[in-house]
């Protein structure tokens, strides 16, 4: 697991408050019980302060899964 993925784990389970959540590149707001689209804001928005990044509405539209979401997360702190 790379460090970004390392990290947005952490969130997501201080996040959704679940320590048994394991993000993998395939994981979709269908895997996560309580992920809906108002705490898909607010969880964008928590991953924009931990990682100091800002993301536009077209990117995160765009996100298919937790690995884009790593992968573009890694391009904008490089």
């Amino acid at each position: 697991m790379t460090e970004t993925m390392t990290k947005l784990q952490d969130i997501f389970r201080d996040f959704f408050d679940d320590e048994d959540i394991v993000l993998t590149d395939e994981t979709t707001a269908d895997d996560i019980d309580g992920w809906d689209s108002l705490t898909h804001v607010q969880l964008i928005v928590a991953v924009e302060k931990a990682f100091s990044v800002k993301f536009s509405t077209v990117e995160v539209m765009k996100l298919k899964n937790v690995g884009e979401f790593a992968a573009l997360i890694e391009k904008k702190t490089a």
